[in-house]
Order: structure tokens, then C-alpha cells, then sequence
């Protein structure tokens, strides 16, 4: 006879733990970037964690990782949980992580209760999430969900290594994991996941059900002027595109998110050429991150960034040139999936909100192929990509319980 399962949470802190002295830094942090030996060594941990258990290990062509614990309907695709474990340079020791390792203790919660499940279960660990050392990041996903990895074979990373060399060493540093096709059919996903802000925590709430991921679309910037000496020209003569650029900027900062709290609008990066402190620059680039959970109001923002930049520009007889660099749609979750989260939730008696992500997760490619979810649990001051990143200790427990119990109405429908 089965008993109730039930997460380990001792066992899942110290796996934590365990996992954080993977690529460790002295700050507290995690470096364990994708395709790297750190990154290989997590992957190593857990395929064996997998294997003593009794669990089989597959991998497909962009190293995406599973562990499957059968259900018992052999025709039913499986229900795939996880995240993945591949960080920042100077990451936290959650982001992803947390998410990986909650599923697996899902699974292990099934196996010490031997519990059946009609579909089986999967623990997946997505390849790249990050994308900070090969780009685009969510690779993994984005293979899984239907592009073409082949197009990344000679993507060079920041480091300089090549990802089809790097990618091929991180395979063949796994031989216990199966090679199987890179996509396969599925019931659905669900993942866990740190906050990456503030709400949940500032709101005291230990569990946000998340119902939609917004949209991303990033423009780079390039305003045109001329070069001048700095102490020889007067203002009636300047073509200064430093001028244009900070007032389009201080415009469109004025106007876009005070005027719509589900915008966002982030200025993360400023050239200016040539680059001399005596000089007005000849032209200074900067990038737009925008971001909506409307696919149209990501036009309109765009359109008023464009009408901005153009018309600042002009003012100081310069010109504006944009280009749209990247472009990702946002995605509705499941509503009855978020239904299944958001009934463990209650079944748990938890405090939680509804939320729309505002970073994007592999969970975004997943649900244009299948029923998925989220669940987020709150971290400190909403810190992520940082080292100072940290998840109370209750609060990672009680998010893998909502998972547990999620995972299980969704791997047995009723």
C-alpha cells in the first residue's frame, strides 16, 4: 500500500546546499555558466542522484537532461517538472536551481511513498537558460519546443569557446544518459521558480501562481551627429547626439511606465563614439529592453520609442536609427493547469496571488506546445542575478509541496 507523499525537507536544503558548491564564489554566489565543467559536474550530480534511485536518464541533442519515474499508463506522454541549473557569471544560488532540484525531490517524494501515477513523471533540467555565456539563452527549450539548434553550432561564447565544441563535450561527459530525440510529445509543464522581484516577499506571500509570462522586445538605438571640438563649438553649431540620446531617454522614462503599470521600459546599455572626453561624440547607441503582457501594446511602445528618438534627434539636428534586435512573444498559461496550482494552493491553505512574469522562462516556450504553469516563491529584497540572491528556507519547502501537489493532479487527472 502507498502512502501519502510527502517532500523531504531536509533533504531537499542540503541538495541545495550540495549544488551551490557547484561553481561557488566567494561572494556566496554561484558561476556556473552553460556548457562549462561546473555546469557539467551539476549535471553529473544529479544524473547519478537519478540513477541511485532507480530513475532513467535521458539527454537529447542540445544536452537538455530528464529523469523519468514511469506512471502507470505506458501511452500516456509524461509530465515533464524542473528548470535549469546553469547560472550567471555571478548568479544566485536559487535562480533555476531551486526550481531543478524541487522537482526532483517531487520525484523522490513519489518514489519513498510508492505512489502510482498514471503519467510519468520527468525531472528536465533545460540547457542555457541564461544565455550569458552562448546567446540566445532558453536554448534548451527553444530546441525542445521546435527551433533549429543547428543554427547555433557556431555561435562563439563570451569567453571565446565555441558552443558546438563545448556542447558536444557536455554530451559526451554524460554516457549513463540515453540519447533521445530533441522534442518529444508531453502532457504538460510545470515549474518553479524564484520571484526574481519583490512583491511576494514585501506582500508576505509564500506563493505566487503565475498566469502569463509578458512579452520582451528589445531596440537598439543609434543617434547621428556630428563630431566637434568641445571647447570651439558653440551650441548653434552642435550636432550633439549626447543631447538627443539623454533627452529621448529622460522622455520616454517620464512617459511609458508612469503612465501604464504593466509596462516596462529599461535603458541597460550607452556608447558613445568616438569616445574622448574632449569631444562631442559623432554618435552614441544605446539599447531599449521593453516589455508587456499585451503582444499590442508592445507595438504601441515601440512606435511612441521611435517617435520620441526621432523627433529628440531632431531637435538637435542630428538623425535616429532603430533596430529591432529581439522580439519575444509572451504566453497565457494553461488556465486549467494555473486552476491546478492555484487548487494545491488552497488544499495547502496558503496565502498566494496571481501574477504575470516579468522575465521570461523556459516555461514561455513550453506552453506553445502543451498545458504549463508556474509557481513562484518569494526571494529576499527581490534579488536575482546577484549573489546576495536568497530563498527563506520555509519558503523553498513550501513551494516544492505546492509542486508535489500539483504534479500529482496533473500526472493522475481525474
Amino acid at each position: 500500500m502507498s502512502l501519502t507523499p510527502r517532500i523531504d525537507g531536509d533533504r531537499l536544503l542540503g541538495r541545495l546546499d550540495a549544488f551551490a558548491g557547484i561553481g561557488a564564489t566567494p561572494a556566496g554566489g554561484v558561476n556556473r555558466q552553460a556548457f562549462s565543467v561546473e555546469d557539467r559536474r551539476a549535471r553529473r550530480l544529479l544524473a547519478e542522484l537519478a540513477l541511485e534511485r532507480g530513475f532513467t536518464v535521458f539527454q537529447d541533442g542540445i544536452a537538455n537532461l530528464f529523469i523519468r519515474r514511469e506512471g502507470t499508463d505506458a501511452t500516456l506522454p509524461p509530465l515533464l517538472i524542473g528548470s535549469h541549473l546553469d547560472s550567471q557569471p555571478t548568479g544566485g544560488r536559487f535562480d533555476g536551481a531551486l526550481g531543478t532540484l524541487c522537482a526532483f525531490e517531487v520525484l523522490e517524494a513519489l518514489e519513498d511513498a510508492q505512489a502510482e501515477t498514471r503519467m510519468p513523471v520527468e525531472v528536465v533540467a533545460w540547457a542555457n537558460e541564461e544565455g550569458s555565456r552562448f546567446a540566445p539563452g532558453v536554448m534548451g527549450s527553444m530546441a525542445f519546443t521546435g527551433a533549429d539548434a543547428a543554427t547555433w553550432k557556431s555561435v562563439v561564447g563570451a569567453d571565446g569557446a565555441l558552443l558546438a565544441a563545448e556542447l558536444d563535450a557536455t554530451i559526451t561527459a554524460l554516457p549513463e544518459a540515453a540519447l533521445r530525440p530533441t522534442g518529444i510529445p508531453i502532457s504538460g509543464y510545470i515549474e518553479l521558480h524564484i520571484e526574481q522581484g519583490p512583491s511576494l516577499e514585501k506582500e508576505q506571500l509564500p506563493i505566487g501562481v503565475v498566469t502569463a509570462v509578458q512579452g520582451t522586445r528589445w531596440l537598439e538605438v543609434t543617434t547621428q551627429g556630428t563630431a566637434g571640438h568641445a571647447g570651439t563649438t558653440d551650441l548653434a553649431y552642435r550636432r550633439d547626439p549626447m543631447v538627443a540620446a539623454i533627452a529621448a531617454i529622460h522622455r520616454l522614462q517620464t512617459t511609458i511606465m508612469p503612465l501604464d503599470s504593466s509596462a516596462r521600459l529599461t535603458v541597460g546599455r550607452i556608447a558613445a563614439r568616438p569616445g574622448s572626453i574632449n569631444a562631442i561624440p559623432q554618435s552614441v547607441a544605446f539599447t531599449v529592453d521593453i516589455r508587456h503582457p499585451l503582444a499590442e501594446q508592445l507595438d504601441v511602445i515601440e512606435t511612441e520609442v521611435r517617435q520620441v528618438c526621432a523627433a529628440e534627434a531632431e531637435a538637435q539636428h542630428c538623425t535616429a536609427m532603430i533596430k529591432r534586435s529581439f522580439d519575444m512573444p509572451g504566453a497565457a498559461f494553461s488556465p486549467d493547469m494555473v486552476n491546478l496550482v492555484e487548487e494545491a494552493v488552497n488544499s495547502l491553505g496558503l496565502p498566494h496571488k496571481q501574477m504575470i512574469s516579468g522575465a521570461f522562462h523556459d516555461a514561455l516556450f513550453l506552453a506553445r506546445v502543451a498545458p504549463a504553469a508556474m509557481i513562484f516563491v518569494p526571494c529576499r529584497d527581490g534579488l536575482s542575478h546577484n549573489e546576495a540572491e536568497y530563498v527563506e528556507p520555509d519558503d523553498a519547502v513550501i513551494g516544492a509541496c505546492v509542486l508535489l501537489r500539483t504534479a500529482i493532479m496533473a500526472a493522475s487527472p481525474r
